[in-house]
């Protein structure tokens, strides 16, 4: 099931679009149903889950931190993640740039902008994302490399505000990239739309989709 469910959703996945299958809260077992389909990349959101996967689940896999990350957890995951989507702020950024230096690695990074109206979301404002932008100290940053935005719209069922909120970040996006990325080909992703939304994503220009319960079911806690 779960690998029939992986290859009609990437099936409608124009070219350019990736799918992170969201595997948190899920066994190994269907992850591995999910690798023989074919999938390689994985989202996860908590840090111990991940390593723990990390280290039973086959190399090859790509893993995608997809949560909120604490500081003080990222020392555990700079040595094999391939990109983390929440970087919220600069504090956190930096740490990540100080762990990777660590770890001989240059760890790749996605802004999260805070797009829904729900407190409830972690994420930069557009103008916090601007300012830190213009200041300009990520620059020195030699281990972190910089490849795009993440956001979350509004969990509602009212369509047209999650496409109002991801146009946003479309726009946003289009910003930065022609502001301080011009030159930057790395600086080429946009990280939005989930199970259930995923389509409005797409169609605003997501490049990476973020489908847990549409491919595992419904999470057991």
């Amino acid at each position: 099931m779960i690998g029939e469910r992986i290859k009609e959703i990437r099936n409608e996945l124009p070219e350019g679009v990736r799918l992170v299958a969201v595997s948190k809260f899920h066994p190994n077992e269907a992850i591995e149903e999910a690798y023989r389909a074919g999938q390689r990349i994985f989202g996860e959101s908590k840090v111990q889950e991940m390593t723990a996967k990390y280290e039973s689940l086959p190399k090859d896999i790509e893993w995608h931190f997809i949560g909120h990350l604490q500081t003080n957890k990222v020392k555990y995951i700079v040595p094999y993640v391939a990109l983390i989507h929440g970087i919220d702020s600069y504090k956190l950024l930096a740490e990540v740039d100080k762990q990777a230096a660590k770890a001989g690695r240059r760890v790749n990074c996605l802004l999260q902008l805070h797009i829904a109206r729900e407190e409830t979301k972690f994420g930069f404002s557009f103008d916090e994302c601007r300012q830190m932008l213009a200041e300009g100290q990520w620059r020195q940053l030699q281990h972190i490399r910089l490849c795009g935005l993440m956001g979350m719209a509004t969990n509602t069922d009212n369509v047209e505000q999650i496409k109002e909120e991801f146009r946003s970040l479309s726009n946003f996006f289009r910003e930065v990239k022609s502001t301080w990325f011009a030159d930057d080909d790395a600086f080429c992703e946009l990280s939005m739309g989930m199970s259930h939304d995923y389509h409005e994503a797409i169609a605003e220009g997501s490049t990476l989709v973020r489908v847990g319960s549409k491919i595992f079911g419904e999470r057991i806690y």
